[in-house]
């Protein structure tokens, strides 16, 4: 918490929110209105292909506090809070989707917190009004699934709601992976941590932007990034097959000594047995695979987004 007048930092990704994104600002500019300092809203444009960066400029016009980000394509939710974070000025800054299902009336609780002492303040979601017994399923299997493999602890049912402080800013800032989980690395950078509870509500208008397809991508960025657990498990099922192995070599001499030929007959067992293994392998020639196309991605240093539209950078230093 600063000595003087805090400034307040929001980021809003937006991807094809053209319906409600008034709403979204006319809420924000109110919750913004009511803070102790002065204050700049910005919206992340990630490659939307209706009308959206149309709404976005006239709703500059109407507030000089909002500042525009346009990416010259979509690179993804979790790029567009890097380059909100990145363009941030404020003492802290917030992250919140601009969809409506966290209500920017919260705001006020992890600034509370954040006046506290605490450098990162994290919405944790109580309920979930409006999703799918299958979202709010698979959503607890990703929580749990990521608490256990991961080597950092990530609190269950947080997204990326929260508010940051300018310190853990600018560590985050200097973290340049490609396949990013920003609410891990928010974790991962550690600092004085803590969070609140509220109720998430449903889209205020148009569809989830967060099919299947783009869940399973986000799930394993997450596990790659934070855990090396489905590489060791690898070896450990290699140990076991391998032990299980030379226990059947002893047993299958006996009962063919016992039985002779009567007891194994035609190719049917050896043939599961190979098809097993082939798969076992096939299974974690995959796996080494993701986490080498990561370092791949990696080392090809390309920069995370391209912006058509921004507002000026701040430099890497203190305020």
């Amino acid at each position: 918490m600063p000595n003087h007048r805090p400034r307040y930092s929001v980021v809003a990704p937006v991807f094809n929110e053209e319906e409600g994104l008034p709403e979204f600002h006319r809420r924000m500019s109110t919750v913004l209105d009511g803070l102790d300092g002065p204050s700049e809203l910005i919206l992340v444009f990630d490659g939307s292909r209706d009308r959206s960066p149309e709404v976005g400029a006239a709703l500059r016009a109407q507030d000089p506090r909002t500042k525009l980000i346009r990416f010259s394509r979509n690179f993804g939710h979790q790029i567009a809070i890097t380059a909100g974070i990145d363009y941030a000025e404020g003492d802290a800054v917030i992250i919140i989707d601009s969809d409506l299902q966290d209500p920017p009336e919260v705001i006020p609780e992890l600034v509370a917190k954040w006046k506290e002492g605490y450098e990162i303040v994290f919405a944790q979601r109580a309920q979930r009004h409006g999703e799918t017994f299958f979202k709010l399923f698979t959503a607890k299997l990703f929580y749990w699934l990521i608490r256990r493999l991961a080597s950092i602890d990530i609190p269950e049912d947080t997204g990326d709601f929260r508010l940051i402080d300018r310190k853990a800013v600018l560590a985050m800032r200097r973290l340049g992976e490609h396949h990013r989980f920003m609410r891990g690395l928010s974790v991962w950078v550690g600092f004085r941590q803590t969070g609140i509870r509220y109720v998430r509500r449903e889209r205020f208008a148009g569809a989830t932007q967060y099919p299947l397809r783009r869940m399973l991508k986000f799930a394993g960025d997450a596990i790659t990034g934070f855990s090396y657990v489905p590489l060791q498990l690898a070896t450990t099922l290699g140990f076991w097959v391998s032990g299980l192995a030379l226990l059947a070599i002893p047993v299958v001499a006996a009962l063919r000594a016992v039985f002779r030929e009567d007891f194994f007959f035609g190719q049917a067992t050896t043939l599961i047995a190979v098809l097993f293994l082939g798969g076992v392998q096939l299974v974690f020639l995959g796996i080494l695979g993701e986490y080498l196309g990561r370092i791949y991605d990696e080392v090809k240093r390309r920069p995370l987004y391209i912006t058509v539209e921004a507002p000026p950078k701040p430099e890497l230093a203190e305020p």
